[in-house]
């Protein structure tokens, strides 16, 4: 069995690095798991994929994520406003490095190999010059297979001449090398009109601006930023996923020179683009699209909010008004039924009808309130005296006519109520009678 240790040091018979290795032979060798406090190199921290990772970093350091099971210092944050001196340094302490530093879009293709090569050769020297033999990240792409579309692709040359050097590296100093080449890229804080074509779109359908979509059968494969983050977070663990390549395919492998992230998704153009007019259109129809856990369109939901303009952050909604109070639809879905609130006036009786097969939950969170429920053909009446000091929720059930009282003289009743279906002007579902008979 393993016992799990926290070492919270820094050096080793004095020197800055190299301990990282020394602990886990250690802990190989008697049986240990051994965790210490990380100081993380993070190179392109300004970029997409950078500011992501940095602020989960940071939330682990600071103790606020503690899911990992890793443990962290620091994070040290290189871009292009960084100086040489603080690469140095930071090369000297680290105790891993995420290269995440490269060129997308130059004014020169030739800018390609010295952004993708160039920095990488230097941040490479700078760890050699100190001896640190940590395990080492480099973000690569799909094009740097060189294949297909790809092939003739001078930003796909400069990734894998990059790919090149991390692996030599790897072999002529015994560290971990971790190549992975990423897919199509999405999330929050992700620059539109740059090289996403999922921030493009998120942010012209969230702005209203124009955008045209050339090919809507063209698929994209697709990797969320949570899932890349997680996937970086897993190898500070060592449990990062091995495998091969053969062109675009992933061919996972224990004994892989390259990596990958398990989690992608597939979406043709004309989808993605159906997805976002769904998700901007609730805001009048208050429909929310089906968004099932782990699925792309949950987390294409999640981007495209993060493009909202403040004009749209916030809107109305629709009360319907009357001597007994108020009624407002909150949030309906197709396939789960609707939210909405209703608010009662001092003495008011709401209700009073009901329903073959619609149900609903009363759940009062302000004021005090009687329920009341019979079943049609029935005397006997149910009754539930709820308040919002002893929050419950209450079955109205199929079949049994029902109403909702407000037992102050003095305060408003607010009740949320949900519906298991959407409310059908065609068919309604609703029919009038007293729950109690006052003759």
């Amino acid at each position: 069995m393993s016992v799990r240790v926290t070492l919270e040091f820094f050096t080793y018979e004095g020197q800055p690095r190299g301990y990282g290795r020394y602990l886990e032979s250690i802990g190989k060798r008697l049986d240990f798991i051994v965790f210490y406090r990380m100081r993380i190199l993070v190179t392109g921290a300004k970029g997409f994929v950078g500011k992501n990772l940095c602020a989960q970093l940071k939330n682990i350091r600071d103790g606020k994520a503690r899911n990992y099971g890793v443990s962290v210092s620091e994070v040290y944050e290189y871009d292009l406003d960084s100086t040489p001196e603080e690469l140095d340094r930071w090369c000297a302490e680290a105790d891993f490095v995420f290269n995440l530093a490269g060129v997308n879009r130059p004014q020169n293709a030739s800018e390609f190999m010295e952004g993708n090569f160039g920095f990488a050769s230097t941040l490479l020297d700078t760890l050699r010059k100190h001896g640190n033999a940590c395990p080492v990240m480099l973000s690569s792409s799909q094009q740097a297979s060189l294949t297909g579309r790809f092939g003739n692709s001078e930003y796909g040359r400069s990734k894998k001449a990059g790919e090149d050097l991390f692996l030599s590296y790897g072999a002529e100093t015994g560290s971990r090398v971790l190549v992975y080449r990423f897919p199509n890229l999405f999330g929050k804080w992700c620059r539109p009109n740059y090289n996403s074509a999922v921030a493009t779109f998120c942010n012209a359908v969230a702005n209203d601006l124009p955008y045209t979509v050339n090919d809507p059968s063209v698929e994209l494969e697709l990797l969320y930023i949570d899932d890349l983050v997680d996937e970086m977070i897993a190898c500070l663990r060592g449990e990062e996923h091995k495998c091969e390549f053969e062109g675009l395919e992933v061919l996972p492998s224990a004994s892989g020179r390259y990596c990958y992230v398990p989690v992608t998704h597939k979406a043709t153009l004309g989808e993605i683009v159906e997805l976002l007019k769904s998700f901007e259109a609730q805001r009048s129809t208050l429909i929310v699209p089906e968004i099932p856990a782990g699925s792309f369109a949950k987390k294409l939901y999640s981007t495209f909010l993060s493009y909202l303009p403040v004009s749209k952050v916030a809107f109305p909604l629709k009360t319907n008004s009357d001597a007994r109070g108020s009624f407002t639809e909150l949030v309906k879905t197709l396939g789960c039924g609707q939210f909405s609130v209703n608010v009662s006036l001092p003495g008011v009786t709401k209700g009073q009808h009901w329903h073959n097969t619609k149900w609903e939950f009363f759940i009062v969170v302000s004021g005090r309130a009687l329920i009341q429920e019979r079943r049609i053909g029935s005397d006997e009446v149910l009754n539930f005296e709820v308040s919002g000091s002893e929050i419950k929720a209450v079955h109205m059930l199929p079949g049994y006519t029902h109403n909702i009282v407000n037992l102050s003289d003095t305060e408003p009743l607010v009740t949320l109520m949900w519906a298991n279906e959407l409310f059908d002007p065609g068919r309604p579902d609703t029919y009038f009678e007293q729950v109690e008979n006052k003759d």
